[in-house]
Formats: C-alpha cells, sequence, structure tokens
C-alpha cells in the first residue's frame, strides 16, 4: 500500500465543530481510518482525521493560498466579523 497523506496526529488543543456528513463520505472516513490503523498499528477514531485531512487539503490548495496572500480571508487566530 502507497504511504497516506496524513501521517501522526499532533497533539493540539482542539476546537469543538459540529458537522454533518453524506454517508458515503462516512463510509470513506471509517475505511480510511482503518488504513492507517493497518499501516501504522495504530487504532485511530475517524472523527479525529477530519482536522488533519482539512489542514493537509487546504495547505495544498493554491486558490486558497493566493486568496489568503491577498488579504482576502481572516489569517489564524483572528475572529471574522
Amino acid at each position: 500500500m502507497s504511504k497516506l497523506r496524513i501521517g501522526a496526529l499532533p497533539d493540539d488543543k482542539p476546537v469543538k465543530v459540529t458537522v454533518e456528513l453524506p454517508a458515503s463520505v462516512h463510509r470513506d472516513l471509517i475505511a480510511y481510518a482503518e488504513a492507517v490503523a493497518r499501516e501504522s498499528g495504530q487504532r485511530i477514531d475517524p472523527a479525529k482525521l477530519i482536522a488533519p485531512m482539512l489542514a493537509r487539503f487546504m495547505a495544498t490548495d493554491r486558490g486558497f493560498a493566493k486568496a489568503r496572500r491577498a488579504g482576502h480571508s481572516p489569517r489564524a487566530g483572528e475572529a471574522e466579523g
């Protein structure tokens, strides 16, 4: 199996967010957690994968990076108003 994009999860202070997922996305999230468990030997709660997946997505989104550099989105730690 090829290396997964999500590796070890950092220990960071979380912010609670409630989200509804389509059933197909939830099934895929569970399957991804199972793949992580097979690769790392460590079981993980599928919900704990959501944050690093979103972070990875945003970190590699060129359009988002360009908009952020242009000042079109709030910087980390700032509240939207």
